[in-house]
């Protein structure tokens, strides 16, 4: 298999590991487990992103909290069936991960492109303070049939292009991942803060329909 199979879902990663390895799942006795990785913006903030890593490109039984860490890889996303419904979930999966005691100048804290077909209609909204905002929902292949559903999320005039795509247009998309908080109504008087991760767009081109 080439490496141009991946050429359409690219990821890359740098931040500090605030997390201890947290065992996921296993595929024909291969163990998968999630990091936490704190990324910087350019605000100032930060973001929290999960990184999954085989226990064959890292040993997962080490203590990396504090320490940094490069990745690339791709954003996947896969369902979790919870409270009678599925959930989508998303994290970036690690082809490469290079832990370091500081990162160097040159690394891209948080960056991604994503090519792939829209599989809902975009929805365009203003914020209260009149801020437009477009949420379009990517399908993109994997080998073997498989798909990823990314949610990204657009500003501005992109979201006002956004706006005018159609089901199955083909899409390029240059961002960043961000996670962000919510509260998730449980009951009448029950709230649970939960985090949804998605990409934030800051370029993007339309290429043609099926």
């Amino acid at each position: 298999m080439t490496d141009k199979v991946f050429d359409n879902n690219q990821v890359s990663v740098a931040g500090e590991v605030v997390s201890e390895f947290t065992f996921s799942h296993d595929v024909f006795g291969e163990g998968f487990y999630i990091i936490e990785v704190q990324v910087s913006r350019l605000s100032n903030s930060y973001d929290i992103i999960p990184i999954m890593v085989s226990e064959r490109l890292t040993n997962v039984n080490e203590d990396c909290i504090g320490k940094y860490v490069i990745v690339l890889g791709q954003f996947r996303s896969y369902n979790r069936h919870e409270e009678n419904r599925n959930k989508l979930v998303l994290s970036v999966f690690a082809r490469e991960v290079n832990f370091m005691d500081e990162l160097p100048e040159e690394a891209k804290p948080n960056h991604i492109f994503l090519d792939g077909f829209v599989c809902k209609p975009p929805i365009y909204r203003k914020t209260p303070l009149g801020r437009e905002i477009a949420d379009v929902l990517l399908a993109v292949n994997r080998p073997y049939g498989k798909s990823d559903y990314i949610p990204c999320i657009c500003w501005g005039r992109n979201a006002r292009f956004a706006e005018t795509f159609t089901v199955g247009g083909h899409v390029q998309i240059w961002g960043r991942i961000q996670s962000r908080e919510y509260q998730k109504k449980i009951s009448d008087t029950e709230f649970e803060k939960r985090v949804a991760y998605e990409v934030s767009v800051s370029k993007l081109e339309y290429l043609k329909d099926y």
